[in-house]
């Protein structure tokens, strides 16, 4: 990563990746790499050809042992010419003590003024980097220079005699001037050794071929294959990009219509996949009765044998591992609310109703087949007294409906009658045969149950004498019998009651009886425990012995 230190990201800040490409910063224009780290085993690279305005730093973060970081940077040179002898030099001066050029001169010294024109336009923040062996070193300040002789009497000067190559065929390269020796007057090359090397003007760089480049496909890296085992896919990116000024530009994709795309795409594969096994058998069922669930090991198995994790494998493949098993019915039970308070006639008879409903029971231990045929009566009869009595059915009011919620029914009462003055007569319903008779019920329904409690019907006493309890189950149910939270705790029927709590009365033997009627004395002797006066005094001997079981008993 690359960042300035006023804290500026330029490439992969703020923990963010970018991708290879051109970034500006530090007063350059910085070119990043990132080869495929795949096929590839180069490692990332950023260039600038410079210069640089302020202190960039370099981070490097790495999850495996540091490969290490190689460099190269270029510092600036010494010998330059300086911008203000160029621009105080009067018309006609030498440029270092080189003689300027007459009029008449050929396509050669017109092209040495124009690069000096160029000089005089040069930055001062240009810095050229010394050449090995272009200039002499410095001479000490205690040594004497040598004399120079004076200019108009010098034979030889310096000469721009062509150019350089240039550095590209095209999308702007550049050349330098080449400087030769010649005497100033034939104009004939003579060794350098003739001039004064300190005056040699010093090549600046010119532009050449400055049309663009062709375009072409720029191919990047083939990204990591899509799957890691069987076939899969892969892509790289193409760019049209074009050359110009040493830098390298993305440009619209028409302009390499003469070129043929290469694929973005291509199939690839790493290895074969995996392949899943089934391990155990099924388990036996989770309950005992009903519907359960049983289960079974699957796993993900290389073509080497070792289990590996789910991803590897094709999960539309993957047998099942879990599924239901139906154990049979459990033991059931009806159950019932209570009795409707209200019954169906206002008068006459009517009926009341509750709700019964089969469903497992989890106090009973019995193996019960079902519920069985003895489904408990939903009805009841009711009779609220009798009804008062024309040629004509008369109907009379609905009762209420036989229940507070849910589905009910309503009666009314429907009677053949005759009108008479202030009065009717009761007729036999046969006196009105030949009517149409309204109904006498109807179906009702005034709002939503919504959870009510529903109860077995209680259990065999514990005891038949003395006290026991018996019990049964209560469930709170919904009007879909589901189970549920929403009924009245304080309605909540009883699921435990006593029962049986009178006293055990001995069983009575007709052939145990007291044959004198003195026995209270043989009971006060204590001779019950002789079989002659426990069979004369059977009765009163069999109640004392009876007493006292029962006394230790409590004790």
């Amino acid at each position: 990563a690359l960042r300035s230190r006023s804290g500026r990201s330029i490439i992969n800040g703020n923990w963010a990746i970018d991708r290879p490409g051109r970034y500006e910063g530090g007063g350059t224009m910085f070119t990043y790499r990132r080869p495929n780290e795949i096929s590839s085993t180069a490692g990332e690279s950023f260039l600038a050809d410079g210069p640089t305005n302020e202190v960039l730093d370099v981070y490097m973060i790495h999850q495996q042992p540091n490969p290490g970081i190689h460099y190269e940077y270029i510092i600036p040179g010494d010998n330059v010419i300086s911008p203000q002898l160029l621009a105080h030099r009067r018309p006609g001066e030498p440029l270092n003590g080189q003689l300027g050029m007459p009029e008449s001169t050929s396509h050669e010294d017109e092209d040495l003024h124009r690069e000096t024109d160029i000089l005089t336009g040069q930055s001062a923040a240009t810095f050229p980097v010394i050449q090995p062996g272009r200039f002499p070193s410095h001479q000490p300040e205690n040594q004497v220079p040598a004399m120079q002789p004076p200019r108009q009497n010098r034979e030889h000067n310096w000469k721009q005699v062509g150019k350089t190559e240039c550095t590209t065929t095209c999308g702007k390269g550049s050349q330098y001037p080449i400087f030769h020796c010649v005497n100033r007057i034939t104009h004939e090359e003579v060794p350098e050794g003739y001039c004064d090397s300190s005056t040699k003007p010093i090549p600046e760089e010119e532009a050449c071929n400055l049309f663009p480049c062709p375009a072409f496909w720029d191919i990047g890296e083939w990204s990591e294959c899509s799957k890691t085992c069987g076939l899969g896919m892969q892509h790289r990116q193409i760019l049209c990009r074009q050359i110009y000024a040493n830098r390298t530009l993305t440009v619209q994709q028409y302009r390499c219509q003469h070129l043929e795309k290469p694929d973005t795409t291509s199939t690839c594969q790493l290895k074969i996949c995996s392949e899943w096994q089934i391990r155990t058998e099924w388990t036996s069922c989770s309950v005992p009765c009903g519907v359960g669930q049983r289960t079974r090991d699957v796993k993900c198995v290389s073509n080497l044998g070792d289990v590996v994790d789910d991803e590897e494998c094709n999960m539309k493949l993957r047998p099942n591992d879990i599924e239901n098993c139906d154990m049979g019915p459990c033991a059931k039970s009806w159950f019932l609310t209570e009795w409707s308070d209200r019954c169906s006639a206002e008068c006459g008879d009517g009926i009341r109703t509750r709700s019964v409903v089969c469903m497992t029971n989890h106090v009973s231990s019995l193996p019960l087949e079902g519920c069985g045929n003895n489904r408990p009566s939903e009805t009841t009869p009711c009779n609220n007294g009798p009804c008062a009595g024309k040629v004509e059915w008369f109907a009379g009011g609905w009762t209420q409906c036989s229940t507070e919620c849910g589905s009910g029914t309503q009666q009314r009462e429907v009677i053949c009658i005759r009108k008479t003055e202030g009065n009717f007569d009761v007729l036999n319903p046969y006196e009105c045969s030949h009517l149409e008779k309204p109904p006498s019920q109807q179906s009702c329904y005034l709002k939503p149950c919504g959870s009510k409690w529903f109860h077995t019907e209680w259990s065999t006493c514990s005891k038949s004498c003395e006290g026991g309890f018996r019990v049964r189950e209560v469930r709170c149910l919904s009007d879909d019998m589901a189970a549920s939270t929403q009924c009245d705790p304080q309605l909540k029927p009883e699921e435990k009651e006593p029962c049986n709590t009178q006293d055990c009365v001995p069983e009575i033997d007709e052939n145990c009886k007291d044959k004198y009627y003195n026995c209270n004395v043989v009971v006060q002797a204590r001779l019950c425990v002789y079989t002659y006066y426990k069979t004369a005094c059977c009765a009163s001997c069999t109640r004392v012995a009876n007493r006292q079981s029962g006394f230790l008993g409590r004790r």
